[in-house]
Formats: C-alpha cells, structure tokens, sequence
C-alpha cells in the first residue's frame, strides 16, 4: 500500500499480533493501531506501549539504525524496526506479527537476553590484544596499517558490526546447535585474525577451530542475506575455515 494512500485514510488501521509472555511461556496480544504515513514498525510499538499498554516490554535507544537494539522478528524475519516502513512488510489483510529474536532466551515479551550472544563473542577471542604491548602497557605509537594492504581490506569488510543479533537470530545453525558460536562472534573474529596489530592470532583461531566454531557452519547465508549493515558474516566464516587449514598444513606459517 502506498504511503500516499496511508496518508489520504486516517480511519486505516494495522492489526498487531505481539508477543506476549516470559522465558515460562506466552501467548499472542492483539492490537489495532492507526497507520500513518512513512511509520515504522517501531512507531507502531511505541504506540502500543504509550497508548494501549503501558506494560509491553522491548528495547531501543536510537531510533535511526545506529544502535540495533530495537531488533526483533517481524512476520517471521528480524529486522531493526526502527528502519522498517510497516507498509513495506504488512501483509495483504493489514497485519503485523511481532516476536522477540530468535535464538535468544526471552526477559519478557519482546526484549531478550543478550548475554548468550555476547558470551559467544568473548569464547570466539573476539577481544583485541595488541602484538607490542610490554607488562600489560600499550606502545604509545599508532601502528601504521596501509588501507590498500589485503588484512587491511578484509578486515575492513567486517568490521562495521554493531552487535544487533539479527544474524544470530536468523542463523538456522544456531537453532540446530544452540552451542554453535554464531556469525558475528566469528565475524569479529575474523577481523580480529585480519588484524596485523593483534597478538593473538593463534589462540583465535583455536578458539574458532572447535566442533563449535567456524567448520559447523553449512553456509546457509542467512546471516549475509539479513544483515542490515550489508556485511558478509559468511565470506568471514569461509576465510576462517580457510585460515585453519593453512595454519595445519604448516603449523609455523601464519598465513
């Protein structure tokens, strides 16, 4: 439906089915919602909490796709709401469906706990380590990196994540093996492995080496294809797997 028509019918309204519920069990909310003209899917939130139910619990911080907290499923998929139009993923009936992510334990409603997720990334070394640091103390130097150099390059493609999760939710491999470390802890370190300031290399990918890490991967590419930063959590895993077997064929290398 154009946003012009939206516009035009001020008696239109959306039908909102919304999780409802705790980590113990929940149930779908129904509500009807005034549809307005270049809304978001996170203005429709908002005005159910604001408006009809005080007590709807979710996340956001800075409306405009910079922070990724307001992520959550949307008709099946998840998205940043924040940056979906409603009239672009409402279905032909004028309805919404609102899930927390995937993947994820849920607090209530549609906030989830993060700390899997972030657990994942310190268990995938995805903590910088500087190569030159003496008794604990970073050299005060900037280490000159060429831009045009290849790590420079791969590290460069992936390292705009901003944590949102909406890849962790939509990696099947995850909901198959709830162990598995997930796209953006091995996203992070692989711009990490790229990363010719970084000392830890080896440990790193050790860490990513494991029945849990980068070789469970099926290459499904739903990471890839939902990203909404429009970064390649996939092409990362592969360089991965690729940097392991280097590393196995000659154990002093460090290619």
């Amino acid at each position: 439906m154009a946003e012009t028509e939206l516009a035009e019918d001020k008696a239109l309204a959306w039908t909102v089915k919304v999780w409802r519920g705790d980590a113990a069990g929940g149930g779908f909310a129904e509500y009807a919602v005034p549809a307005r003209a270049n809304q978001t899917v996170l203005d429709i939130v908002t005005h159910i909490q604001r408006e009809l139910d005080p007590s709807l619990a979710y996340r956001f911080a800075c409306r405009v796709g910079m922070c990724g907290s307001c992520a959550m499923e949307v008709n099946g998929r998840a998205r940043w709401t924040c940056r979906t139009h409603a009239s672009k993923v409402v279905t032909e009936g004028g309805t919404l469906e609102l899930r927390p992510l995937a993947n994820l334990p849920v607090i209530r409603d549609l906030a989830t706990d993060m700390a899997p997720f972030f657990d994942k990334w310190a268990k995938a070394g995805g903590r910088f380590q500087p190569k030159d640091a003496k008794d604990g103390e970073v050299p005060a130097d900037f280490a000159v990196v060429p831009p045009a150099s290849k790590k420079r390059q791969e590290a460069d493609a992936g390292i705009e994540c901003i944590g949102c999760g909406v890849c962790y939710a939509s990696c099947d491999i995850v909901a198959w093996n709830p162990d598995y470390l997930g796209p953006a802890a091995l996203n992070r370190a692989w711009t990490l492995v790229n990363d010719v300031r970084d000392g830890a290399r080896r440990g790193r990918l050790d860490a990513v080496a494991g029945d849990a890490g980068c070789h469970s991967c099926h290459s499904t590419q739903s990471c890839t294809e939902r990203c909404p930063k429009n970064l390649d959590p996939s092409s990362a895993i592969a360089g991965l797997k690729r940097s392991i077997f280097w590393r196995f064929l000659e154990p002093g290398g460090d290619r």
